[in-house]
């Protein structure tokens, strides 16, 4: 089914209308009903009761994103959605490895001891705790120094906050968020692919595929990088996206 961004949108925000000073172009978009003035908005097309939102020169309309536009800020978003969960998420991860560092003998105490008490349930199990790859991978974290699992931390930090001005960036439909993300994410893709020759699971597949899709649709859409015109004709699409444009257009000819 074939989503309308355009009325799906004015039925969250309202309606945007506009009554410019052409008197050509100001009765297209102006009709008389017997409830009030009505005023046909900029985004939908509909007609809505009530004042214009504004007025003057046709070429001081407000730009309403719409169609198109639309569809596209809703992915932009919802990438910011995920961009902003990861960020948190890494966060913690760091905060959690800053803790361990600074309580790591404490920490490979309780480790040691808790083991100790599972060892014999698990070997009921058969399984062995002391060949368990998640227990080796535990104890060799116990033998890192404290100044690395501190770099550790800041570098975590640091990628957390790129996510974090990415998200922020994407929400509100920045262009220099849009190149950032590209770049960012694109020279994370080799080790995405690296992981994955190291061990497959179904989280880093979608992970990656969702990268990719990210980086490909931004850098087309957005004609970022000079692609498909570039941003001037990003920009006269945007243009061409407005209702009174077309409007002023179709009333020149008449």
């Amino acid at each position: 089914m074939k989503i309308d961004w355009d009325r799906r949108t004015c039925a969250r925000k309202g309606h945007v209308t506009y009554a410019p000073d052409d008197p050509r172009l100001r009765v297209r978009l102006h009709a008389q009903t017997g409830l009030g003035d009505a005023w046909r908005c900029l985004r939908c097309g509909d007609f809505a009761l009530g004042e214009p939102h504004g007025s003057g020169p046709a070429q001081d309309a407000p730009l309403v994103p719409r169609g198109k536009v639309l569809r596209d800020l809703f992915i932009l978003r919802f990438l910011a959605i995920e961009r902003a969960v990861r960020g948190v998420f890494i966060v913690l991860v760091a905060v959690a490895v800053w803790k361990f560092s600074n309580s790591q003998d404490a920490v490979r105490r309780l480790f040691n001891e808790y083991l100790t008490v599972l060892r014999p349930v698990f070997r009921h199990f058969h399984y062995d705790l002391d060949h368990s790859p998640v227990v080796g991978s535990i104890q060799k974290a116990f033998g890192y120094q404290h100044s690395t699992l501190l770099l550790v931390a800041g570098l975590l930090l640091a990628y957390a906050l790129i996510e974090l001005v990415e998200a922020v960036g994407l929400w509100r439909a920045r262009r220099w968020a849009e190149y950032l993300t590209v770049v960012a994410t694109a020279a994370f893709l080799p080790l995405e692919i690296y992981e994955l020759t190291e061990k497959i699971s179904y989280l880093k597949i979608a992970t990656l595929a969702l990268n990719i899709l990210a980086v490909l649709y931004i850098a087309l859409a957005k004609r970022l990088f000079g692609l498909r015109g570039g941003r001037r004709k990003f920009d006269e699409e945007r243009h061409s996206a407005s209702l009174l444009e077309v409007e002023e257009s179709a009333g020149v000819l008449v």
